[in-house]
């Protein structure tokens, strides 16, 4: 039986509790995908976070694009729909240095999301049980709603889970 693929966009955040559905961050580089899953209630969601910090904010964007404002919406969206906050198991991955040009080892991205999000995480209460970030390789994050499985798949290796 094939599973349904939701794709999670860039500034995004969905959420399931369908069987046989599995939520996908496709080629992570720099940003950060969030899984989130209460295994009572069977209900999970995932956001890309792209950027560490909303004080760049412009009007119209998502507050999933900013890790500081993410990881509060995504767990109120959570608490909302049922689940526990502190029964939630968060993986991340992602917060990759991909770009070789000059300058980019200095800016950092990837490094600056991956704390962002750890510290947001933190300060929620709770904590990130598994993760696979940094590196200079981009990832595939996916969360499987009727198992809470989280897997990270690299180009030419193969998908683990974390």
């Amino acid at each position: 039986m094939n599973e349904t693929k939701i794709g999670v966009g860039l500034g995004e955040m969905h959420w399931s509790r369908t069987p046989n559905t599995a939520l996908v961050c496709y080629g992570l580089g720099s940003c950060v995908g969030i899984a989130a899953y209460d295994p009572v209630k069977k209900l999970g969601a995932m956001a890309h976070v792209v950027l560490p910090d909303s004080s760049i904010m412009r009007p119209g964007d998502s507050v999933y694009k900013y890790a500081d404002t993410c990881v509060p919406a995504l767990l109120a969206e959570l608490e909302r729909l049922g689940a526990e906050r502190q029964r939630l198991q968060i993986k991340i991955a992602g917060g990759a240095q991909v770009l070789a040009v000059a300058g980019a080892a200095r800016m950092d991205i990837g490094n600056k999301n991956v704390q962002a999000v750890k510290e947001a995480v933190r300060k929620s209460g709770l904590r990130i049980s598994a993760e696979d970030t940094g590196g200079n390789h981009g990832r595939t994050l996916s969360l499987f709603i009727d198992s809470g499985k989280v897997t990270v798949k690299v180009v030419g290796k193969p998908e683990v889970e974390i």
